[in-house]
């Protein structure tokens, strides 16, 4: 059982720090390789690139909630989230099918009940 996951390369758990801008301020942000080519995905999928996604994202995220948090976890959970969805058949994995061009009610209506926010999203 471990064999596969024990051969992964090692440089895809390196961590990488990519400085971004966040509406005109810069921050830096620590990311296993992994995480970065499955963001870079997502953001291809739309024609962003993975600045773009990461500012869209922190955007969403803060008209959601009003804040960000820890950013960095924030993105290595929407990494796993995109490949268990893609698992279950929730996104497609075919790439030329956009993101924004998906229902959003329809994949959070299919999530599993652990995974389903149970707070209401403020508006």
């Amino acid at each position: 059982m471990c064999e596969i996951f024990i051969s992964a390369p090692p440089q895809s758990y390196e961590c990488r720090t990519r400085s971004v801008r966040l509406h005109g301020v810069v921050t830096s942000i620590r990311l296993e390789n992994l995480y970065w080519e499955v963001l870079g995905e997502i953001g291809q999928r739309d024609g962003m690139s993975v600045a773009q996604l990461l500012e869209r994202l922190y955007d969403e995220l803060v008209g959601q909630r009003g804040e960000v948090g820890n950013f960095a976890s924030f993105l290595r959970v929407t990494a796993l989230r995109y490949l268990a969805l893609q698992a279950r058949g929730l996104i497609p994995t075919d790439l030329n099918v956009p993101i924004g061009s998906l229902d959003p009610r329809q994949v959070l209506d299919r999530l599993p009940e652990s995974w389903a926010r149970r707070d209401p999203v403020p508006h």
